[in-house]
């Protein structure tokens, strides 16, 4: 009888979702886009820290990975376990835009988190993995990158598609047209011809003084100052014979910018703990804030830690508001921390109708 009564406890403490599909952003306000089991995509209202509204997803979850559009009317999902991407109206909840990655009978394709619209809004991009499904083996195919233009409705097909690199993960679309990948490097890509070069050496890195970086990163976040920002971890070697024994291994992050394609790479801390995501603030680019099971603040001209704060529990990403002066953690659980960027203090919580967020990005813009 306890289990059952913790169990009724929690069903009656956990928010319900409310009948609001229906209602309408409001122009220059300034919002947040997170998905969470067991197929919902909610909207929340940045300057009162409460959901706004909750939409209804296909099919079945996961990992419920969003984008926000150019013009921020629809909200692009990779979901029903990374097989299909959706195009979901964010005023009406409707669904205007599906597309099924698998393009041949018996075939399973799915994106690990590889998707993005261009900046005009026009065209969707993404990495399908295929398989074909035999009756006693799998066959694994190559990997393709399908292009679809985003008014093909609910039974889109690829318009372009190209060969695509293997362990392709994250992409962002540049201002100038160019599609930035990541996989076993940053690649630059046309997507008008497929043809790629390397913008930023990943494993083809040749860094004086550094040894081979590692890279996991899953949460494509749209950040209001137009980076696409990714973390990495490395061995830095004390002298010239790069002795791993005596090295000191390093966080970092590649950087570019969308708007200027400048680019970066530049440590910002000793590692001394795991982190899963970071970002600069909008307010202090000379701060770089990451996350896992603590958050942390680094001054990444001088690599030193300025804050720390103990978590409630794990988060796996952060996202600021376009002032820059809250901090929201999202992923794992149902909740969503909010902390003050200069001191790290927990602010509030934002507690989500239904279950855990777990891989999600939470996408912050202004309507």
């Amino acid at each position: 009888m306890l289990v059952a009564g913790a169990v009724m406890t929690a069903v009656m403490t956990a928010p319900a979702l409310a009948d609001n599909a229906g209602r309408v952003l409001q122009s220059g306000q300034e919002y947040m886009v997170v998905t969470n089991y067991p197929n919902n995509l909610h909207v929340i209202d940045v300057a009162t820290d409460e959901v706004y509204k909750s939409c209804d997803l296909p099919d079945q979850f996961g990992p419920g990975t969003a984008i926000v559009s150019p013009d921020k009317s629809r909200a692009y999902v990779l979901s029903n376990r990374y097989t299909t991407l959706y195009g979901i109206e964010l005023d009406s909840c409707d669904m205007s835009f599906r597309a099924v990655l698998a393009q041949a009978p018996g075939e399973l394709a799915r994106s690990m988190y590889s998707f993005a619209v261009s900046a005009d809004g026009k065209e969707l991009y993404t990495v399908a993995n295929p398989s074909q499904k035999n009756l006693d083996h799998y066959v694994v195919g190559d990997p393709r990158l399908q292009v679809y233009s985003t008014d093909a409705g609910l039974d889109a097909k690829p318009i372009r598609m190209f060969p695509a690199p293997r362990q392709s993960y994250l992409m962002q679309a540049a201002d100038d047209g160019s599609l930035y990948l990541a996989a076993d490097n940053i690649y630059r890509i046309d997507v008008q011809t497929g043809e790629r070069e390397v913008a930023i050496g990943v494993r083809d890195w040749e860094r004086k003084g550094y040894g081979q970086p590692d890279v996991l990163y899953l949460w494509p976040k749209q950040q209001v100052s137009r980076d696409f920002t990714i973390l990495y971890a490395a061995p830095k070697f004390t002298d010239e014979t790069e002795d791993m024994d005596t090295a000191e291994f390093m966080f970092g992050f590649y950087n570019i910018n969308l708007e200027t394609g400048e680019m970066e790479t530049q440590d910002f801390a000793p590692v001394t703990e795991v982190y899963f995501t970071g970002a600069r603030s909008p307010k202090d680019p000379s701060a770089m804030y990451a996350v896992l099971n603590r958050l942390t603040k680094y001054d990444i001209a001088t690599q030193k830690l300025l804050a720390s704060q103990e978590l409630d529990h794990t988060y796996y990403v952060l996202a600021f508001n376009h002032a820059g002066d809250k901090l929201y953690l999202a992923g794992t659980f149902n909740d969503i921390g909010i902390h003050d960027p200069e001191t790290l203090n927990k602010i509030g919580s934002i507690t989500l109708p239904g279950g855990d967020m777990s891989t999600t990005t939470p996408q912050i813009f202004i309507r």
